[in-house]
């Protein structure tokens, strides 16, 4: 079957794809492979050479201007007048040409840097659009908020400064170190080569306590953006219940975990005794080149450039004291990401799947579903076909699997047991985005973008601005709209909270209208719509449902008595199926919907159909 070979030429599934995704390969390889294949991907590698080059000159100047400044120290003692211009123009062209080679190091470094953070942003986001509907049930938005934004930054901090400045360090350890070697007597490596030993030794002990925290730092980071999110999104509930101060304690809780990682981090960072240890060895250093002075070994300028060379020490010194926690962090987040991006998704696009139109026959075939993640039922064993271009009403009270029902359709989930057929054929045959697009949802909680009323209602297609008043003027949005001092170009605000619920809906209804579906899902989508604008919007509903599969959840009497069956749903089972007086006639808990509802004795609603 198609479904089965996309399956197996991807193990990874994906509900959505844009390209073949560069990285699948190394992400299952581990954090580190990982982080190497967005460092050395395409011109990064080209780039990379020329800043190790770059850094291992500029580290070469820097040493070499320390050797000439001794040796313009002696012939200054001398008096050597000529041999002075000479030295002092070499190091007059040495430090103009250190910075200027440095320019170049930092741009390339800044774009590999730049570059590994948009390509990890870019990696994250579609991998997350491909993840399931299972999957975003269970995530914590902030958190997700947080990985996006600043875990991601964190690998640009890594390229730069972080592993720029470890280079430049590495390099700022070895060249000195080399040039007492081979320019001054081997005995004078002793006091450089023990720092380096101790510093050695120091720095993994450092970083293997300041590791653990780190890591907390960005978990407890994640935590902390949860909560606040949680609070901005649902500020109207911890209002109007006065739970501000619950919410503050919450995230104060949060913040505190942050904090302590954070001050732990310091205490770490303040027992650092490398910065001690090169002051103790430049002392040695110092005494055993004087000691040789008076030897008559050493003269003056060889002791200052040794000083000199003893002093490029230090860079590498107070580099690490905060670029390795940097690389500890990035790493941290980098795992944090890949934490997200490996956890496989039940829902497969299936690219090569079945494209073409479909008619609008439905069917279920014992279908029973389970919530990933739970182990409870919500659908035992449906049993029903909806003949194409039929109106089908979904009724049940609260909790029934109505809406379930429905997201199986467009499979936002994949049914547990049994199977759903659209024109004869498995919807798992289907290319997903080849079913989803034929279908058109509208649910009860209606979303907008923060983005103008046009652009709402034109979601996910071109179309020119006659066409979205027309649909408009359909699902009697365009008489409001016109009022507002914008019209059509006017801001909705965040998730449409400018408009009132009935408007939002009769936008969603606008929007679905627009999209042309062969099969139309309504999930009480009037239901903040007052009985005046239901009375005009009723006609028209009725105009697009016209040779389209619909289905209706709802409680509206006017529409389920036009419904061609109703499907009564109760603890997620099929408790009746029939036309509205058929159930009237056969089914006590269908009558009760309508006794509790509209407050209508059993006798009068048995006699109406009688």
């Amino acid at each position: 079957m198609s479904r089965n070979k996309a399956q197996n030429k991807n193990d990874h599934l994906v509900e959505f794809s844009i390209e073949e995704d560069p990285f699948i390969k190394a992400r299952e390889k581990g954090t580190r492979r990982w982080l190497l294949a967005h460092i050395f991907q395409g011109s990064n590698k080209i780039f990379i050479v020329i800043v190790v080059f770059t850094t291992v000159i500029s580290s070469v100047f820097s040493s070499l201007t320390m050797v000439i400044v001794g040796m313009l120290i002696n012939e200054l003692l001398l008096g050597n007048i000529s041999s002075l211009i000479f030295y002092t123009f070499l190091v007059l062209l040495l430090g103009a040409g250190t910075p200027l080679i440095r320019i170049l190091n930092f741009m390339l470094r800044e774009v590999i840097a730049q570059r590994m953070e948009r390509d990890s942003r870019k990696e994250f986001y579609v991998n997350i659009l491909g993840k399931s509907q299972s999957f975003h049930d269970q995530q914590k938005m902030g958190d997700l908020m947080a990985r996006t934004t600043d875990d991601v930054r964190m690998l640009n901090f890594l390229i730069s400064p972080a592993v720029s400045l470890i280079i430049e360090s590495f390099t700022s350890l070895i060249i000195p170190l080399s040039l007492i070697f081979f320019l001054y007597p081997t005995q004078l490596l002793l006091a450089p080569a023990g720092f380096v030993i101790f510093f050695i030794i120091a720095l993994y002990d450092y970083v293997k306590k300041v590791g653990p925290v780190t890591r907390e730092m960005r978990q407890y980071y994640g935590e902390m953006n949860a909560v606040l999110n949680e609070s901005l999104s649902g500020i109207m509930l911890v209002k109007s219940t006065v739970q501000e101060n619950i919410e503050r304690q919450k995230y104060r809780e949060k913040i505190e975990n942050y904090r302590d990682a954070f001050i732990e981090q310091g205490y770490i960072q303040a027992k650092y005794i490398p910065i001690l240890l090169l002051a103790i060895f430049t002392t040695i250093g110092l005494a055993h080149s004087i000691s040789l002075y008076i030897q008559g070994i050493f003269n003056i300028g060889q002791i200052i450039a040794y000083l000199g060379l003893l002093s490029q020490l230090r860079f590498p010194t107070f580099i690490s004291f905060f670029v390795f926690p940097q690389i500890k962090l990035a790493s941290a987040a980098a795992k944090r990401l890949l934490e997200v991006m490996d956890k496989e998704t039940e829902i497969d696009e299936n690219i090569g799947g079945i494209t073409k139109k479909i008619k609008g026959n439905i069917k279920f075939e014992d279908v029973s579903f389970v919530y990933p993640g739970s182990e409870k039922k919500v659908l035992y064993d449906l049993n029903f076909e909806v003949k194409a271009g039929q109106t089908v009403a979904l009724v049940g009270t609260t909790g029934s699997g109505k809406t379930t029902l429905t997201k199986l359709i467009s499979r936002l989930y994949d049914v547990s047991e049994g199977r759903i057929l659209i024109d004869g054929i498995d919807i798992r045959e289907y290319a997903l985005k080849s079913l989803r697009s034929q279908i058109s949802y509208i649910e009860q909680d209606i979303f907008l973008f923060s983005n103008k009323i046009m652009e709402n209602i034109s979601f996910g297609r071109v179309s020119s601005l006659d066409e979205i008043k027309a649909v408009a003027k359909k699902a009697q949005a365009h008489e409001f709209i016109s009022k507002l001092p914008n019209g059509y170009d006017s801001e909705v605000g965040e998730r449409g909270v400018q408009l009132s619920g009935g408007e939002k809906q009769r936008i969603a209804l606008a929007r679905a209208f627009l999209s042309d579906p062969q099969l139309l899902i309504l999930d009480d989508s009037t239901s903040a719509i007052d009985s005046e604008t239901e009375d005009k919007i009723q006609h028209a509903i009725q105009n697009i449902l016209q040779d389209r599969t619909t289905l209706l959840i709802t409680h509206r009497l006017s529409q389920i008595r036009w419904a061609d069956q109703i499907i009564l749903l109760k603890r997620g089972r099929i408790e009746a199926l029939g036309t509205h007086e058929e159930l009237l006639k056969t089914s006590n808990e269908y009558r009760k919907i309508f006794i509790k509802k509209f407050d209508i004795k059993e006798e009068k609603l048995v006699e109406e159909v009688g």
